[in-house]
């Protein structure tokens, strides 16, 4: 294992995670869902605080593990979060009553995402994280980015897809969706990125202005 791997290794156990995001973590394993590292969860968490996060709207809800570091990070917050797979939403909703979140403070919707997201209104939330179908990743940004606010962050899982964007030599689909988002915000005047290689890659955006 090199230092590089190591280091990465060591930040993702430098995370200690509360005991009702570890028991949701057993039930995504369980499902055989691919739910956030303990990093990545904690770095939406710390978005999540750092932009005073009141509204929150969530691409992928999975059993919820991502959902829990967000609203963790702002207590005060409340989530929307879409997900096609109506059982996973049933475990979500069990693996947030568990942990003490008021239901009031959760709003599930089930569907395809690319059918809700035109549905939400734009400029109104504060942080918006896309954790779905990579082969609609570019599509889920743009409506990301519309409903965010200036200033919110739009958070991208998965963004080095499996380390293959960064190998030259990897040329699917997959890969070709996240090098074009990659490369596109990289130029974009109109916000501010980071990537940063926790998980399987996080990317970052705020929004500079509607």
């Amino acid at each position: 294992m090199s230092d590089k791997q190591l280091s990465w290794k060591y930040a993702e156990e430098f995370v200690v995670e509360r005991p009702e995001i570890a028991a949701a973590r057993v039930h995504s394993s369980e499902l055989g869902i691919e739910a956030v590292s303990p990093a990545v969860g904690a770095q939406l968490a710390l978005l999540a605080a750092a932009t005073g996060a009141k509204s929150i709207i969530e691409v992928g809800t999975g059993v919820g593990i991502s959902g829990l570091w967000m609203l963790a990070g702002s207590p005060s917050a409340l989530l929307t979060t879409i997900d096609s797979e109506i059982d996973h939403q049933q475990v979500a909703r069990s693996v947030f009553t568990d942990a003490g979140i008021q239901p009031n403070r959760v709003r599930q919707i089930g569907g395809k995402a690319a059918e809700v997201l035109p549905r939400m209104n734009e400029s109104s939330y504060d942080l918006v994280f896309i954790d779905a179908d990579p082969q609609s990743v570019i599509e889920y940004v743009e409506h990301g980015l519309r409903l965010v606010r200036p200033g919110g962050v739009v958070a991208v899982a998965h963004a080095l897809w499996r380390d293959r964007v960064a190998d030259p030599a990897q040329r699917d689909s997959t890969v070709r969706n996240f090098r074009t988002l990659l490369n596109e915000v990289a130029q974009s005047e109109a916000v501010i990125s980071s990537l940063i290689p926790v998980g399987d890659g996080l990317l970052q955006l705020t929004k500079l202005s509607d």
